[in-house]
This record gives structure tokens, C-alpha cells and sequence, in this order.
């Protein structure tokens, strides 16, 4: 079980509530997904959990009934894989190995945990969480980096086992399959104003539900506003017509202007009435919606224009991934790559972009899956985007505060930094696009207008990608083999 009376979480730096007063409750085996636009503190909300957010201040009850596994966004752990695993009891949990596709010797590797991949270190240091019998899981992202085989076992776990589950996620295709608890976190007013929105029904439902009630509020406030400006417009002609009579029989019929006189303060009455109701108004609904920066439309790529023609092998330090590897890209559209965790695709990606970026009728824009191969983590937004005032006011749209565009970078969340990154390649009106796991930090509000924003996109994309949504909108899916690239099936045209 897990619970939290009046928890509240604000942030030093910008005297900024992530939430306030929070009271909820996970009955034992309970699952729930923490979902929101990126910066809102999800993240932050599972460390303080922990005690683990000093850059906060924390207030608030927080009970944990038994041993609890946190996975964290980007699992890091100094040393071996044998040095992880060493004191764990292994043998109890064999059939989990076998699930994750984690062969029983390399548990006592002395490869380094640092130089996985990502998929692989989200795979042993869930499994080494599940060897330690937690009550309570917090995972942060679990599904980020896994490939599609892994992801399904993952739904499958997350359904069936006992554990109490709060994660982060923005796997829209984990999230439906599960159908957890949803806890919406949500920063309203300019960020002034936290709100978190709990719901049991399917992600699908859920949406539309919100869309349906933010349209029905919506009407009824424009209703209200619009039949209240009908009545006082019909109380200024009235109003305007007694004064005027009044000032006419003044000089003229004092008894009659005296009436007037009466009857033109009952009307000042009802105006005062008829404002008094504004109060009463539903207010216009004040819910999140993703924004992003879009793509300039003019961004074109000739038909058959030359973008690649590469034959070679994908190497990672000494180790050779993959042989042979050929690929002939022309034109516009988006190719995406698959392939199972270490299959070396973010490799690939790296190895293309030194050969495109040298390319002078190309504008490549990368985003690499380490965002710390392009951002300089320790400056800020404002210090890494040139084109500084077109920059803020984009910033701005996607509701970036001024202290967040000036804050270090490190200080930002992996979803804030890829719109940094997002924003770099279209100020740089770039016309060529090497994206590793492009939507892997946004939230699912967010995802299907980052698709859009790709599928409008009128130059070339080379993707790699696990998000069984953004696959779909692909013009054609490989899969990165030991034997080379081919079709993935699973997300073969019509």
C-alpha cells in the first residue's frame, strides 16, 4: 500500500508548486500510471516519494507498507554487471531471465554497466529490483528504451503481477494494454496552479471523456457570457432611454421626472444584479495541451534527390554488431528502424550522421537517444539556441518559464530537453533528420502532435524507434539484424 496525506512539493528555485495537498491512496496490487506534460514534476513526485528530491522542499505524510524497487528515469550503477549482481538471489528467478532475454553467464560479467545500451540497462536493473522481493514499485519510464518484444513482456507484468505499481510513463500502446489507475498531473495558470486529475477509465475513454467536459464547460461559459451580453444589452437601451426621457421631463414635468427618477434606480438595481451574476459563470476550461514547435512548411526535399547510399558494418569500440548493413534512402518520408536492445541501432544512427552532417546541400539535424552527445547540460537554453529572441518566444508557446529557459539544462526534464532539441533543428530549418527515440520523454498528450508535426514534415526522416504508434506513421519499418536490415513485418504497409 501505499499513501499520501497533504503531500506537498515546491521548488526552490522558482518558488514554483509541482503539487499541493495532495492526499492519495494505492490499495495492495494496485497499479497507476503518473502522466503529465513534460516539466510537471512526475519524476520529482517519485523521488520525493523516497526522499530523494532535495532540490525541493517537501511537506506532507508519506506511508510505504513494505520493501519498495525504484527504477529510476536513466538507471546508472558504478561498476560490473557481476558486481550488481553478485548478493542476488539469481536462481530464484530464472524464468524472468528468460522472459527479459537475459542469458544466466552474463549476470556475472565483468562488462561495465555503464556501457550497455540503453534498452539493456533498463532490462537488468528491473531485474535486479525484482530479485530483491519489493512490495512497492516506482519506475520511472520503464518502457523507455526496451524493444517491442521486451515492452510486451513488460504489459504482461505490469498486469499480472502482485506489487503495488506507481510508474511514469508515456508508452501510449503499455498504457492502453495495462489500463491502470490514471493520475493526470497537470500545472495550470502559467504553472501557478498544480492539479492532479485521477480516473479509472481506459486511456482512450479517458481522453475523450476530458475532451467531451473541456467542450461541454466550454459552452456553457460561452452560453452564459453570451446571454449575459444579450441582457445588458437590453438594459442599456432601457437605461439609456429612461435617462434620457428623465433628462428631457426634468424641465418640464418635475412629477413626471420624478417617476423616472424611481424607476431609472429600480433599472440601476437590476444592472447591479446582472453583474453580480458574472461571479456565478463557469469558467472557461483551463487544461493542458501539448504544444510544440512545428516544422517550417517549406521545407522541402526534391523526389529523387540522393539523401544516402551506405554499405558498411555497425561497430561499436571493437565489437562488430552487424556485418553487413546496406541502405539507399531518396526523397522525402520517414524510414524507422527497429531491432532488440544491443542490436547497435543507436550506433547506426551516430555512424550515419558523421557521414551526413559533412554532406553541404544537406541541413541534418540530430537527436541522439544521450541527449548529452548535443547539450551542453551545465548551460541553458538561452546560452545553446542562437536566434535568441525567436527562440524565447518559442520557448514561451511550449511553456518554458523564464526560469526554466535560463536554468542549466541538467535542471530541465528529458522532455523539456528533447523540445530544446526539437526547437535546434527547426530554427536551423533543417531538411534532414536522424531522430533515436524521438518520443520516448514526451507524454502521451504530447506524442500524437510530435507524430503529426514528423508527418507534416516535408524533408527526409531516419528514425529508431520502439513506439509502436510512431512506427505506424513510417512510409517503411527495417529491422537492424546480425545479418543486416530487414523488413519489419509487424509494421508492413497496406
Amino acid at each position: 500500500m501505499l499513501e499520501l496525506r497533504n503531500l506537498t512539493i515546491q521548488l526552490d528555485r522558482e518558488d514554483r508548486y509541482l503539487v499541493k495537498d495532495l492526499t492519495l491512496s494505492l490499495a495492495a496490487g494496485e497499479k497507476a500510471v503518473l502522466m503529465g506534460e513534460e516539466g510537471n514534476g512526475k519524476s520529482t513526485l517519485l523521488k520525493a516519494i523516497l526522499h530523494q528530491a532535495g532540490w525541493c522542499t517537501v511537506t506532507g505524510d508519506i506511508r510505504l507498507e513494505g520493501p519498495v524497487g525504484y527504477l529510476p528515469q536513466f538507471p546508472a550503477v558504478e561498476g560490473t554487471l557481476a558486481a550488481l549482481f553478485g548478493s542476488l538471489p539469481v536462481w530464484d528467478h530464472v524464468e524472468v531471465l528468460a522472459s527479459l532475454g537475459i542469458e544466466y553467464d552474463s549476470l556475472f560479467s565483468t562488462q561495465l554497466f555503464s556501457t550497455l545500451s540503453g534498452g539493456e540497462k533498463v532490462r537488468y536493473f528491473l531485474l535486479s529490483l525484482l530479485m530483491q522481493d519489493p512490495d512497492i514499485l516506482l519506475l520511472d519510464e520503464p518502457g523507455n528504451d526496451l524493444d517491442i518484444d521486451t515492452l510486451e513482456w513488460l504489459e504482461q507484468f505490469l498486469v499480472l503481477c502482485p506489487q503495488t505499481v506507481l510508474f511514469v510513463s508515456h508508452d501510449e500502446t503499455l498504457i492502453e494494454r495495462v489500463h491502470p489507475t490514471i493520475l493526470h498531473l497537470e500545472q495550470l495558470h502559467r504553472k501557478s496552479i498544480p492539479r492532479l486529475t485521477r480516473s479509472s477509465l481506459s486511456w482512450p475513454d479517458y481522453i475523450r471523456q476530458r475532451q467531451q467536459s473541456m467542450d461541454h464547460q466550454d459552452q456553457v461559459a460561452a452560453g452564459q457570457r453570451r446571454d449575459h451580453e444579450a441582457k445588458m444589452a437590453r438594459w442599456r437601451r432601457i437605461h439609456d432611454a429612461i435617462e434620457h426621457r428623465q433628462n428631457t421631463a426634468t424641465r418640464q414635468d418635475p412629477r413626471k421626472a420624478a417617476a423616472l427618477k424611481r424607476k431609472l434606480k429600480s433599472v440601476n438595481a437590476a444592472g447591479r444584479r446582472y453583474e453580480k451574476e458574472r461571479a456565478s459563470f463557469q469558467e472557461f476550461s483551463d487544461a493542458e495541451e501539448a504544444i510544440l514547435t512545428r516544422f517550417d512548411p517549406g521545407i522541402q526535399v526534391p523526389a529523387g534527390k540522393n539523401i544516402l547510399e551506405w554499405q558498411g558494418s555497425v561497430v561499436a569500440g571493437s565489437q562488430i554488431l552487424c556485418q553487413k548493413v546496406f541502405l539507399s534512402v531518396k526523397g522525402p518520408g520517414i524510414l524507422g528502424i527497429t531491432g532488440h536492445n544491443g542490436a547497435g541501432k543507436s550506433t547506426l544512427l551516430r555512424q550515419l550522421h558523421s557521414i551526413l552532417k559533412e554532406r553541404p546541400d544537406l541541413r541534418v539535424g540530430y537527436m541522439p537517444q544521450d541527449y548529452r552527445e548535443i547539450l551542453d547540460l551545465s548551460v541553458s537554453a538561452a546560452d545553446f539556441l542562437k536566434d535568441w529572441p525567436e527562440a524565447r518566444t518559442r520557448l514561451g508557446s511550449m511553456r518554458f518559464t523564464s526560469g526554466e529557459m535560463n536554468s542549466a539544462m541538467g535542471s530541465l526534464s528529458g522532455g523539456q530537453q528533447a523540445k530544446i532539441l526539437f526547437l535546434k533543428m527547426v530554427l536551423d530549418k533543417c531538411n534532414v533528420l536522424l531522430l533515436d527515440e524521438p518520443t520516448r520523454n514526451f507524454s502521451p498528450l504530447s506524442a500524437p502532435v510530435i507524430r503529426q508535426a514528423l508527418k507534416d514534415f516535408g524533408g527526409r526522416i531516419i528514425l529508431v524507434s520502439h513506439d509502436r504508434k510512431l512506427l505506424q506513421i513510417c512510409d517503411e519499418v527495417l529491422e537492424l539484424t546480425p545479418d543486416g536490415l530487414i523488413p519489419d513485418r509487424r509494421f508492413a504497409q497496406d
